[in-house]
Formats: C-alpha cells, sequence, structure tokens
C-alpha cells in the first residue's frame, strides 16, 4: 500500500512494494468500476490480509545531507511571506522579546479597517517595516509598522489574499512585487504605492483560477496551487503560463487509474513551500469529494491527501507520499508543507514535514520523498455500504508521536459534569428511531446511522506548524471535539427538489420538518427518515409517534388518519415512482446531513478534555515533547475545572526569545509560552475582543507581534514599554 514514489528510485525494497501496491490497485480499480456498483464488501477477504504494513523508514546515510546554505534559508529577517518564508517555518529570528520581558507588553496600536465584519484567515506579512494584508472589505492595505497609520490601500476583483500573500523584490527586472490572489485573478501591485504593475499580464493581473495561498516565486517563475485542484506556473515579468500538474490525473496521466470515476477534491487549500536551492516546489492536498460518499470514486485517489513535490521549472512530478487512501471522513492534510532541518544519527539532514487532521506529523526527506520513521499502516475496516469500498489499509503511526486522538469511543466520553456526560450517552445510545451510534478507529459510515468521529477540524488546521531550527522541534496547534454526521442511502424515488403533494408530506413539514430536514435528511443530531422503512418497522414507527423517545417527544395533535398519512409519506407509499428506477442507476446514492458536532447539552464538547492544545514534537526523535490546554473556557473555570483548552484556529509562532506564541482559542487571548518546558508566561496583557483566524507574526522594524481578527474592523500590535527595541 505504499504511495511514495520517486522519480529518482527509494531503494529496492520499497520500490518492490510499491510494484505490488500498483499492480494490485489497478486490478481493483477495473473489476470495481464493472462488477461492485451494488454488492457489498467482504469481510472475509479483508480478513485474511496481514494485521500491519510497514513503510520502511529511510536509512539515515541515505537522507539529504544539510548545506550551509539549507539552514540560511530557514531564517528569514524581514516576514516576506504568509507564514513567514518559502520555508514556511513562522520562525522569528528576533530575540528582544523573552520570558524577562514578557510581561511588560501593553498595546502599541490598533488598526480600523473600517470596512465591515467577517472572517479573516491571512497571516499578514511584514518588509522595511510595513505590513501588508487583506482586509475583509475586500481591500489590501499597507500599514506602517511603528504607527498602526495606513499608507495606501487597494480593491481588487473579488476577496484577495484569502490565506497568503508574498512580498518579492528579487526579480530580474528589478521591480519589487505584491503578489496574492483575488477571485479567479492573480494581481501584482507595486508595494510602495499599491497600484497594479501594468506590464504584468491585463493591467496588473492574470487570470489564473480560484486560488487560496501565497504565491512561491522561483526566479523568474510564479508557482501556485489552485483551490479547485492542480498546480501551475506563471513568468513572473509577462505573466505567461509555463506549466500544469493535474492533483486529480486525467485519462492517460500516471495515477489516472486510482479513481474508478473522477470527482473532485485533492487541492491544495492551506499553503505551499518551496526549496529554491534544488527547484523544488511542495504542496499538501485535501481529500477526494463528496466528503463521508466515496462509492462514485473508487480507488486510493491520487494525488489526495498527499504531500507532493514537482520540479518548479518544469511541473514534473518528483515524487507524492499519502498518508489516507480513499479518505471518506474529510481528514485532509490541511497544513502548509515545512522545510527542516533535523539531526539523524549525528548527522543534519534536509526534509519536508506536514501536520495532519488525523493528528500525525509527516516528516519526508526533502529529495526523494521516503520517510524518515517508519510509517505504519494498519489494516482498516470494511464498508457496510452497498458499492462502497475502503482501503485495506490506513495509518496508525507511533513515529512521531501523534499529537491528538484519532479515534472516538465511550471511554472518551466527556467527564465536566454527570449531566455532560449523560447528555451525550443519549445522543450515542439507541436513539429514537432504535439506530446506534457508529464508532471507531476509521470506523465506516453505515447508513442511517451517525458516526462520532474526531478530525473534521483536526488535529492541525490550516494554519499548520512553525518549527524552530535551533532545537529541530515544531510546534502545533490541535483541536480534539468529536462530529457526528449521518450518511443515508437516498432511494430511487427521492428528488431534492421534487416532494410529492399529499396529505402526509403537508403533515411531515407541520411536525417534522424542523428537525429531521426538508428532504428527510436530518439535521443537526437529528437523524435522516430517508428509507427509515429499512430500519424501523411501521409499528415501531407509530409507538414512537405517540409516546416519544429520548430526545423526540410524542406527536402532538395527530389522528388515526392524519398518522396513516404521515406512515404513508415516510414509507414512499404515496408518491408516484419519482427519477430513475435502481436498475438503471449506476450504484446506489447517498447523501448526508452536514457536520453537526457531538455536544453536550450546554454546548460543550462531548468528550473529555483538553479540547484544545499546543504541542511540540521534536522532529530529530520523534518524541511528542510536550502537550498543554490551549485557551479555557471562563465559565467552567470557575466551576472549578482545570482549563480545557478551546477549539483554535490560530496556530503558533517560535522565536529566537525562547518563546511560543499561540493565537486563536475562544478566550480571545494569544498565549506565550517558553519553547523548551512548555512553562506559561501567562496571557498578553490586553484582552483581543475577537478571536483571531490566523498565526502571529513578527515585525523586525517594530519589534511587535501582529494578528488579525476575526471581526476584522481591528489589528492587535503590541511592544514592550517604554524600553522598546527597534530599528
Amino acid at each position: 500500500m505504499i504511495q511514495s514514489v520517486s522519480k529518482h528510485g527509494m531503494g529496492r525494497c520499497f520500490l518492490t512494494l510499491l510494484t505490488i501496491s500498483c499492480l494490485a490497485l489497478r486490478v481493483i480499480s477495473s473489476s470495481v468500476a464493472e462488477d461492485v456498483s451494488w454488492e457489498l464488501e467482504s469481510p472475509d477477504e479483508r480478513a485474511a490480509l496481514p494485521s500491519y504494513q510497514v513503510i520502511p523508514a529511510a536509512p539515515a546515510a541515505s537522507l539529504t545531507p544539510s548545506r550551509v546554505a539549507d539552514r540560511q534559508s530557514h531564517i528569514s529577517g524581514e516576514w516576506y511571506r504568509s507564514h513567514g518564508n518559502h520555508a514556511g517555518n513562522r520562525y522569528s529570528p528576533l530575540h528582544q522579546i523573552h520570558a524577562g520581558n514578557i510581561h511588560r507588553l501593553e498595546m502599541a496600536w490598533t488598526y480600523h479597517s473600517k470596512d465591515g465584519k467577517g472572517n479573516i484567515q491571512c497571516n499578514p506579512i511584514a518588509v522595511d517595516g510595513i505590513i501588508y494584508a487583506p482586509t475583509v472589505g475586500h481591500h489590501v492595505v499597507a500599514i506602517e509598522g511603528l504607527s498602526g497609520k495606513e499608507k495606501w490601500r487597494f480593491k481588487p476583483e473579488g476577496q484577495p489574499a484569502f490565506r497568503g500573500l508574498t512580498y518579492w523584490d528579487k526579480a530580474t527586472d528589478q521591480v519589487t512585487r505584491l503578489l496574492f490572489n483575488a477571485g479567479p485573478w492573480l494581481y501584482a501591485l507595486d508595494p510602495r504605492t499599491g497600484q497594479p504593475i501594468e506590464h504584468f499580464g491585463e493591467g496588473g493581473r492574470i487570470r489564473t483560477g480560484h486560488f487560496r495561498v501565497a504565491p512561491a516565486i522561483h526566479n523568474d517563475l510564479i508557482a501556485i496551487a489552485g483551490y479547485e485542484g492542480d498546480a501551475f506556473a506563471y513568468d513572473l515579468i509577462s505573466g505567461e503560463k509555463k506549466w500544469t500538474f493535474h492533483t486529480r490525473p486525467q485519462p492517460g496521466e500516471w495515477g489516472h487509474e486510482t479513481w474508478s470515476e473522477l470527482e473532485s477534491g485533492a487541492n491544495c487549500w492551506s499553503g505551499t513551500a518551496l526549496d529554491a536551492q534544488r527547484g523544488i516546489f511542495y504542496l499538501t492536498t485535501g481529500s477526494p469529494k463528496p466528503n463521508f460518499i466515496g462509492n462514485r470514486h473508487l480507488g486510493d485517489n491520487l494525488f489526495s491527501n498527499c504531500v507532493i513535490a514537482l520540479d518548479v521549472k518544469t511541473g514534473e512530478r518528483i515524487w507524492h507520499f499519502q498518508e489516507i487512501r480513499h479518505d471518506i471522513w474529510d481528514l485532509d492534510l490541511p497544513a502548509p508543507p515545512i522545510l527542516v532541518s533535523i539531526k539523524r544519527e549525528g548527522m543534519q539532514v534536509e526534509a519536508v514535514a506536514t501536520v495532519s487532521k488525523l493528528g500525525n506529523t509527516l516528516l519526508l526527506d526533502r529529495v526523494s520523498g521516503q520517510p524518515v520513521f517508519p510509517f505504519r499502516l494498519r489494516k482498516a475496516p470494511v464498508s457496510v455500504l452497498h458499492g462502497e469500498r475502503t482501503s485495506a489499509y490506513q495509518p496508525d503511526l507511533q513515529w512521531p508521536q501523534p499529537f491528538a486522538r484519532q479515534h472516538f469511543h465511550q471511554g472518551q466520553l466527556t467527564n465536566i459534569s454527570p449531566q455532560a456526560r449523560q447528555a451525550v450517552l443519549d445522543q450515542l445510545e439507541p436513539d429514537e428511531m432504535g439506530v446506534r451510534s457508529n464508532t471507531g478507529w476509521f470506523a465506516p459510515f453505515a447508513a442511517g446511522s451517525p458516526t462520532a468521529l474526531f478530525g473534521i477540524h483536526g488535529g492541525a488546521e490550516w494554519t499548520g506548524a512553525s518549527f524552530d531550527p535551533e532545537s529541530g522541534w515544531l510546534y502545533v496547534t490541535s483541536n480534539e471535539l468529536p462530529w457526528f454526521p449521518t450518511v443515508s442511502r437516498v432511494p430511487a424515488q427521492y428528488g431534492q427538489t421534487t416532494e410529492p403533494d399529499t396529505l402526509g408530506r403537508k403533515i411531515y413539514e407541520s411536525h417534522c420538518l424542523s428537525c429531521h430536514g426538508l428532504h428527510r435528511e436530518g439535521q443537526g443530531v437529528n437523524p435522516p427518515l430517508v428509507m427509515i422503512g429499512t430500519r424501523l418497522k411501521e409499528r415501531d414507527m407509530r409507538s414512537l409517534l405517540q409516546k416519544g423517545r429520548n430526545l423526540m417527544p410524542a406527536a402532538v395533535g395527530l389522528d388515526q388518519s392524519a398518522t396513516a398519512a404521515l406512515m404513508d409519506y415516510l414509507m414512499y407509499r404515496d408518491s408516484d415512482a419519482m427519477g430513475i428506477p435502481e436498475s438503471k442507476l449506476k450504484g446506489p446514492v447517498y447523501t448526508f446531513n452536514g457536520y453537526p458536532k457531538l455536544l453536550d447539552h450546554e454546548g460543550y464538547p462531548g468528550c473529555k478534555p483538553p479540547w484544545g492544545t499546543l504541542n511540540c514534537v521534536d522532529l530529530n526523535t520523534g518524541i511528542l515533547r510536550w502537550q498543554v490546554p490551549l485557551g479555557e473556557h471562563a465559565a467552567l473555570t470557575e466551576r472549578g475545572l482545570s482549563p480545557t483548552g478551546t477549539e483554535n484556529f490560530g496556530g503558533a509562532m517560535v522565536t529566537a526569545g525562547g518563546l511560543v506564541f499561540a493565537a486563536g482559542t475562544r478566550d480571545q487571548k494569544i498565549w506565550p509560552l517558553t519553547k523548551g518546558l512548555a512553562r506559561s508566561c501567562g496571557r498578553i496583557a490586553c484582552h483581543l475582543e475577537v478571536t483571531l483566524h490566523l498565526p502571529p507574526m513578527k515585525s523586525m522594524e517594530s519589534s511587535s507581534l501582529s494578528s488579525r481578527p476575526r471581526a476584522g474592523v481591528n489589528w492587535e500590535a503590541r511592544r514592550e514599554m517604554p524600553m522598546w527595541p527597534s530599528r
């Protein structure tokens, strides 16, 4: 099941395993497309497989040796690209803020964009004392780092710099550019004036298709990754397109056979990295779509859930490495790749790292793509949906040690109070329809049964991790809360826009629709009623309407004739056959009820704390050095509970001053910790009054922290007073 392959080769044992995997995959794909659309997967065939497979770690001597130029490229005085630089490590070499003076930080200035409210997810950049970032009103602005005074603003066509922008002053034409996306356009502005560079494309922009992440620049090439899929390169001077790489391989391309049918997904939505010394462009990709429903795209679905290394000059694939095969759980690789230098057996070597929603850290050789640690795969459960086929193996990593819980079970139930525990149990135990929830490691979805799982918001999220080149330690923020989606079988008569105009439908609308959805699809923790007759007998349904059960109250005001009409509607007896007869369908059709969270009666996560953490992973050894709760719910702290951590979407930054700064918690604070032993330095003095959705950054000119808030109306910068170092 090895899916990492390099055009340069990876050793005899590795290539032999790969050949076996690819041959097996082709056989499975061809038979799947023809024969299994309506069949259930055989558990006997899966049971006969070995319990584990392991992709061996690369021998230390074969890893890419580190060079001085490599290590220097990881350290940037200027924050010229979102996430810091082309390495994406969010490391600041500034040391003026440290544990000895962090308590003296105070507000320096507040910037108001004054153009709306919303959710900004772009890590700002700072060069020569000027901060560049988007606003919620769809402007890009330049702000003086020392004063917070706006220098200029520019309004492009579309939402700009959704998750990144880049400042570049090394082009051969000696023109400095500020590059970012807006809608389907790539813009190039003069960072001094905010005006478009007219000779770039059409009046300072080129049409690229929608992308969300900061461009990477190599010589006079702009490399980007598309939100709808694929990666591209354009000429920095003229805007001419140079190459395209398909993240969903097209017919005739390598990897196309890993899809029974091409659908969507396998896109990059978090970020990219660039090894300028070697000319390698790295990107991470998300899961195949639609989420939770994979019977239309059977196979391993390359290049979804992958780290991909491309030759930046040609777009040729050098290697790829896939974490999850045929991901039906929305467990993307959500975070940007990070270029790292680490020590293995006394040698300094070059690698690329990324963190996953599952809570794994993928650490791969920079040039070959071989894993630095053994990558263990465990036999996974078979699907119980007609026409679906799960992958035989999924990742079950030992090293680096995972930083988040990876499957939900009853031992994970919340313990913050007996009432909270019971509220969650009431949802997990047989519901009012007699349906028991579905849990377990890589548990496949069961029609009509809610599945409790971790990971839809991480583990890691788009903000990813930061890396300390001094120690080789990685710092990653993580979420741990359970989700509760339900996949349901859609009958042939079911249509999203057509419902029978019958008495039973009218009764459903007045008594059931508010909980179970417009088309019986279910909402939140309320189960779907699609094909309820396959799960519950009619007499039991009638009893349930009369008496109620668990979360469902008894139906009031239904006489015998109204109940009969409702039964006819729920059992599809009151409508003519709509849609395509099942015999003519390619396979079963499924739907799902959105993304409900499994919460207690007060709205807190249904699992034991911590619900949000900051983690330190030693990439040299794979050891999880420490883990601490990140953020707190004040109401629970007042009840005497230890800080639980909160869901967070900010991320961390590490500095040469010995500190890690983490943001994005629901308590609206920035949390500084010492990077070695996770000793808390308290919290930044001022309450933010907003929830951040991006990592902090640090400006050299002002030596101040800067973050963008969720509300989008102000930025917070803090500096030590009265003795604040500046250049």
